[in-house]
């Protein structure tokens, strides 16, 4: 699993209702959800996303409510991957899920600059910065994750697995 993108970095802290605020609630459309990713912190954020592209996140990101709505939105606009210090329990699953790969990176996540272009291989755990030369590395994606992840969240997962029962 290789990806590559642009960093978008965003704060510490963000709740689910930054990333996807409560009025857009009305659907679980990931396209409508994803229009409006992150309008709860800057109402146009997305508009500067292009499909690829990588949401870098300080501590405790996706804390708050339990909404899966919250990865729904960063996979409809285009980001198929966060990057963050350290993650909300309950989003964290619900990212995965969703199929949404998220990597936890401590304190390394702060040389990662907005606008940096980053390359990642969730089996190896790198994440490159290609802007500034670093590379960053953490525990690779569990087999277990990555076959979820593989069949677009935990869903498609499970209907394969009773298809071929």
């Amino acid at each position: 699993m290789n990806y590559k993108g642009k960093a978008h970095k965003v704060g510490e802290h963000i709740d689910t209702d930054a990333i996807i605020p409560a009025r857009f609630l009305v659907t679980s459309d990931p396209v409508k959800l994803g229009a409006n990713c992150m309008a709860g912190l800057e109402p146009d954020w997305v508009k500067r996303v292009h499909p690829g592209d990588i949401m870098v996140a300080g501590r405790n990101f996706g804390c708050g409510s339990s909404r899966e709505h919250a990865p729904i939105a960063i996979l409809g606009a285009g980001m198929p991957v966060v990057i963050g210090h350290s993650f909300a329990r309950i989003f964290y699953r619900n990212a995965f899920n969703m199929g949404l790969l998220l990597m936890e990176v401590g304190d390394h996540v702060d040389s990662i600059n907005d606008g940096d272009e980053l390359t990642i291989d969730a089996t190896t755990g790198n994440i490159r910065d290609l802007t500034n030369g670093t590379t960053i590395t953490c525990p690779p994606l569990p087999n277990s994750m990555a076959a979820i992840l593989a069949k677009g969240g935990l869903v498609g997962y499970v209907k394969e697995r009773l298809a071929h029962r």
